[in-house]
């Protein structure tokens, strides 16, 4: 039996927004590869890097854990890891050293260092996991068990041999994903998550899963762990793991981590039959396509199932550029699912992305346009990352800067010649912000005085209306003279 230290690698500490907003998730796939080597006979123990407050945190584990094995496992549900963020690769290289230092091989599964194996290798990993990581880690470590050197064998590595880097056969993905153990959620610390939740909160927040990989083939999306492939958990083993989860931390709110839930026809009416007879119905957000909530019958699931929240990928109110992204949506479903959500009792999120390539001021136009039409209750903005191995990269790998990477979430800079600066999008960030915040309180000043909400806080909201009728005009007439400005010379482009 070894003793397997596994780590997550994205600290929330270091991604000072997020940070802020005080709504931490355990590691979710990083539990996956704790619960396979469990299964598999080893001494686990966990560090989880989303509550941790440094790496120096993991050295000092590393030291009293005293590992022969340590895995830096990402969390590849969570859509921050795709981003690579500059601030969690420093992070994991200083980990990698650590674990070395103190004797441990060290294996590697994250995105970044899957689109980069040789950079983690530099920094002392013996082994780098490229795609789906439970099955390789399990060969991988039963290997250094029986002291194997050559790992020639096993699919889905990035190694070693006589100073040469071995870039082992792609290792098919998981078609049955019922059949794998279940997260190691008895390693986290609920009550630390717990207590961050209530304090800014006033509840408490878990994560689930419910498939893996997306078929869609929108080219701006990266996809180093499961390409175009997918599969779907069962919903009754689903709503089965919500039950056990209950009994064991009672979260009072679960947030589905798929890149797109319900991509299997009648799933969600699976999962809401269920839920409704293990009596286990939690409020929950998840993440979908506008034109998977428009098959028929799929809001009311929704509804029955408990969800609270629906995210949708809107990117653009402009069909020139959703067709541009191959996105295969168009603006029509996306408000007719808006609409359709809303009516339901359902919140909607949109996810909205500016700087794609051909985006001018008109096709901003019609995304705020689709805002002020669709009403939606949430909204997150980006601008286009070029994330390596996705068509949208390639495309403009000519254009890239010397900065390849954001430093922390909230960086919205530019890291290709896009259609406007990045001082032109950090400023669209906050006035798009703006507006919406604008339009939503004058909705909330509408419902006051025509007596369908109670009042509260509208004498602040009418000062804000205020503020909004001086600041927006204003802000509206500096993105114009920042659309003027010209792009910074490219400078010499820097190591991957």
């Amino acid at each position: 039996m070894l003793r397997i230290f596994v780590g997550s690698v994205y600290f929330l500490r270091l991604d000072p927004v997020r940070w802020a907003e005080h709504q931490p998730f355990p590691p979710l796939g990083t539990l996956y590869a704790a619960g396979t080597l469990q299964a598999a006979g080893h001494e686990v123990h966990f560090f989880d890097a989303m509550i941790a407050d440094s790496v120096a945190e993991w050295s000092a584990r590393v030291a009293e854990v005293r590992p022969d094995i340590a895995v830096l496992y990402d969390d590849n549900f969570n859509y921050l890891s795709k981003m690579c963020l500059s601030a969690m690769r420093l992070a994991a290289l200083d980990m990698i050293a650590a674990a070395k230092s103190a004797g441990a091989k060290v294996a590697i599964c994250s995105a970044d260092a899957a689109d980069h194996p040789d950079l983690y290798l530099d920094a002392g990993a013996s082994a780098v996991i490229v795609g789906e990581g439970e099955a390789t880690l399990a060969e991988l470590t039963a290997a250094w068990r029986a002291g194997v050197d050559d790992l020639s064998a096993i699919k889905g590595l990035a190694w070693r041999r006589a100073g040469d880097t071995m870039r082992n056969p792609k290792r098919e993905v998981l078609r049955d994903l019922d059949a794998l153990p279940t997260p190691a959620w008895e390693l986290v610390d609920m009550a630390a998550y717990r207590q961050i939740w209530h304090r800014h909160h006033g509840f408490f927040a878990l994560n689930l899963v419910t498939s893996r990989g997306c078929p869609y083939a929108c080219n701006w999306c990266a996809k180093p762990i499961w390409g175009q492939g997918y599969a779907v958990r069962g919903a009754r083993p689903v709503a089965e793991e919500l039950a056990r989860l209950v009994r064991l931390a009672a979260p009072d709110y679960i947030w589905f981590m798929d890149d797109i839930m319900g991509l299997k026809p009648r799933w969600w009416g699976e999962f809401a039959d269920a839920i409704e007879e293990l009596g286990v119905k939690v409020p929950f957000k998840c993440l979908s396509r506008a034109d998977l909530v428009l098959r028929d019958g799929a809001v009311d699931d929704l509804r029955r199932a408990g969800c609270d929240v629906v995210w949708l990928g809107a990117e653009s109110g402009s069909q020139k550029i959703l067709d541009a992204m191959d996105k295969d949506l168009s603006t029509g479903e996306i408000a007719a699912a808006t609409a359709r959500l809303k009516a339901a009792g359902i919140r909607v999120g949109h996810f909205l992305q500016f700087g794609y390539p051909g985006e001018g001021m008109a096709e901003i136009g019609q995304t705020l346009a689709m805002l002020r039409t669709t009403r939606p209750d949430e909204i997150g903005i980006s601008v286009s990352y070029p994330l390596p191995g996705t068509v949208f990269h390639d495309r403009v790998r000519n254009q890239l800067r010397e900065k390849r990477h954001w430093d922390v979430s909230s960086d919205m800079a530019m890291l290709y010649r896009g259609p406007y600066t990045t001082a032109f999008y950090r400023h669209l960030h906050t006035y798009v912000h703006r507006d919406f915040r604008l339009r939503r309180t004058l909705a909330h000043l509408r419902d006051v005085l025509a007596g369908r909400t109670a009042k509260g806080g509208h004498l602040r909201a009418l000062a804000f209306v205020a503020y909004c009728g001086i600041a927006i005009p204003l802000s509206w007439a500096r993105l114009h003279l920042l659309r003027l400005m010209p792009h910074p010379v490219t400078a010499r482009r820097a190591a991957p």
